[in-house]
C-alpha cells in the first residue's frame, strides 16, 4: 500500500494522537514528545518538519534540549520519507543506537470484515476499558509495570475509540483497541493470553474492531507491529494487511 510521504506523516500523527503524551512540543513540525512513565515510544520525536540541512541541526538541537529538560535520553522515530532521508545517517554519527525494527501496516476495512470473519467466541465491545481488559492486556502483552501509566495514558485519548474482548465463557482471554481519526481507524493493545492462543480469540476482537471502524465511517484501518513478531505478521497478513513502511527508532547513547 503506497502513500505519499504527507499520508505517511499523518498516519504517524494518529498513532501519536491515540498513544497520546502528557506533553507535545511543536519545534518547526517535530512533534516532542514525553511522559513520565509507560511505554517508551511514548517519549520519542516525530522529526516531520524541514529536512534541509540547517532545519535538521535545529530540530535535533531542539529535541536533545527537550528531553534533557526531561532528565531522559533523547529518541527518535525514524520513517523515511516522514521524515528526512539524511537524519537516520546524521544521527548514526552522533552515536545514537538504531533499535526496534518495526512495520507500519494498513488495510481497507472491507477486507479486513471479509478475511477476519468471527469464530464462536462471543466479543465484548465497550467504549472505554474495563478491568478485564486491563487485567489481560497486562498479563498477555508483558507489560504489567506500565498499567497505572497505560490508565492514565487512554484517559487521554480524545477519538471516538473501542475496547475489544473475546470471551471463553464469561472469562476475557484476548484484547484489543481501535481509535478512529479522520477516516482511518488504528489498532492497538492487541494481546491473548497463552491458554486461548490458537483458538481464533485474535481474529474474533481483530473483526470485532474493524466493524466499529466500519461504524465510524473509517474506511481504511492501520497497526504497527515489531518485525520480529511472526505470529502477528501471519495473522494480519491472513486477514488483509500489508506493509505501508517500515521504521524503527535511535536513541542516544
Amino acid at each position: 500500500m503506497a502513500v505519499s510521504p504527507e499520508s505517511l506523516r499523518g498516519l504517524h500523527e494518529r498513532a501519536a494522537r491515540a498513544l497520546p503524551a502528557e506533553l507535545v512540543e511543536d519545534a518547526g513540525g517535530w512533534w516532542l514528545r514525553h511522559a513520565r512513565g509507560g511505554a517508551w515510544w511514548v517519549r520519542s520525536a516525530l522529526p516531520h518538519g524541514g529536512a534541509a540541512p540547517d532545519e535538521l541541526a535545529r530540530g535535533i538541537a531542539a529535541a536533545e534540549a527537550f528531553y534533557a529538560g526531561h532528565g531522559v535520553a533523547a529518541r527518535f522515530q525514524i520513517s523515511p520519507p516522514a521524515c528526512a532521508d539524511a537524519l537516520d545517517a546524521i544521527l548514526a554519527g552522533r552515536g545514537y543506537r538504531r533499535h526496534d525494527a518495526m512495520s507500519l501496516q494498513g488495510a481497507p476495512t472491507a477486507r479486513v470484515l471479509e478475511l477476519a470473519r468471527p469464530g464462536p467466541l462471543r466479543v465484548r465491545l465497550d467504549d472505554r476499558p474495563a478491568d478485564a481488559w486491563f487485567e489481560v492486556w497486562a498479563a498477555a502483552s508483558g507489560h504489567g509495570d506500565d498499567a497505572r501509566h497505560e490508565r492514565d495514558m487512554l484517559a487521554r485519548v480524545e477519538r471516538p475509540s473501542a475496547y475489544a474482548g473475546a470471551m471463553l465463557g464469561d472469562e476475557v482471554v484476548a484484547v484489543g483497541r481501535a481509535v478512529a481519526d479522520t477516516g482511518w481507524a488504528g489498532l492497538f493493545g492487541m494481546a491473548t493470553l497463552p491458554r486461548a492462543r490458537g483458538r481464533g480469540a485474535a481474529r474474533a476482537v481483530l473483526a470485532a474492531l474493524a466493524g466499529f471502524a466500519q461504524a465510524q465511517g473509517a474506511d481504511r484501518m492501520y497497526l504497527q507491529v515489531e518485525r520480529r513478531n511472526d505470529a502477528a505478521l501471519a495473522l494480519y497478513g491472513r486477514t488483509g494487511f500489508g506493509e505501508i513502511c517500515g521504521y524503527h527508532y535511535r536513541t542516544a547513547g
